[in-house]
């Protein structure tokens, strides 16, 4: 799971609900001090939720761009039924859209991008407004994501997350996920004591039902990229940034990299940084975010 560096918002940030046509939606909005240069719609990972996006909010709104990260359906602040239809990736895809209509009311482009997972969501955004007409938004970016299914190695870890959920609460699945990560003897930095407690309170205030299924479609994710290129091949107006760290443990870099070859797309790979470049590197993800949407 993706964990952000810090967790207090910027002056330029706040909390709100978003209202939809689709219910209302956990989110996170910055706003630029002078000039509006265009919106950003940020969609967070499996697991993951806006405070993914935490520190790319202050540099993002510096550029000019009004900036608002969500709480997918079934993530954290957002919560959502225990009925698996609604967190198909075809569901989620229809709650993009609806958010970028209620975003549309603010004027400017509006920029999507999706996380992880969340790229396969947006990617299922565009692919069914295009079918429906004009697109509303003024590009497109897949950061760490893939063209299909997961690492198989990291979905033989999932697939452990997918077997314990009917059987074990998220609160008992956190505690073996902590008893692993102490046996393991993985030494990388551990977060500071705010950033640990917001990750258990996280965890365990998602709905396992959204887990499953969104864990699911990871495992067996078909690849739709030729479909994505055909429809961007029709829309000059959709360019699409593939933005990635140097390593990434869901999808491996050179998939990524063709993954943009295919779609013929802007790539960019953010130095030291991992599956989260948003997290690990946020300024030079940002700036490379500001340089594209410009």
């Amino acid at each position: 799971m993706s964990t952000p560096p810090f967790l207090t918002l910027p002056r330029c940030a706040r909390a709100l609900r978003l209202e939809t046509a689709r219910g209302d939606f956990a989110a996170l909005r910055a706003e630029p001090d002078g000039p509006l240069r265009g919106s950003a719609l940020l969609v967070p990972g499996f697991t993951g939720s806006k405070e993914d996006f935490v520190a790319l909010l202050e540099p993002l709104a510096a550029a000019g761009y009004r900036v608002t990260a969500v709480d997918q359906r079934g993530q954290y602040e957002t919560g959502g039924p225990d009925d698996p239809a609604a967190y198909a990736v075809e569901a989620l895809g229809a709650d993009v859209r609806a958010l970028t209509e209620a975003l549309a009311a603010d004027g400017g482009p509006l920029h999507l991008l999706g996380h992880s997972f969340g790229g396969q969501v947006v990617r299922e955004a565009v692919l069914a407004a295009g079918a429906e007409g004009p697109l509303p938004w003024r590009s497109l970016t897949l950061m760490s994501t893939g063209p299909g299914a997961i690492d198989p190695a990291e979905a033989a870890r999932t697939k452990l997350l997918l077997d314990a959920l009917p059987v074990l609460s998220l609160e008992e699945i956190w505690q073996v996920m902590q008893q692993m990560d102490e046996g393991s003897g993985d030494r990388r930095q551990r977060p500071s004591a705010d950033v640990a407690e917001f990750l258990h309170r996280r965890w365990v205030a998602g709905v396992p039902r959204a887990l499953t299924v969104t864990g699911g479609h990871l495992i067996a994710a078909r690849d739709r990229v030729d479909e994505l290129a055909a429809a961007v091949a029709g829309l000059p107006g959709l360019p699409v940034l593939v933005l990635s760290g140097v390593r990434d443990y869901a999808w491996p870099v050179p998939e990524q990299t063709r993954m943009a070859e295919r779609l013929g797309a802007r790539r960019v790979v953010v130095e030291d940084a991992g599956h989260s470049p948003n997290a690990e590197q946020p300024a030079a993800t940002a700036e490379a975010l500001a340089a594209f949407w410009a």
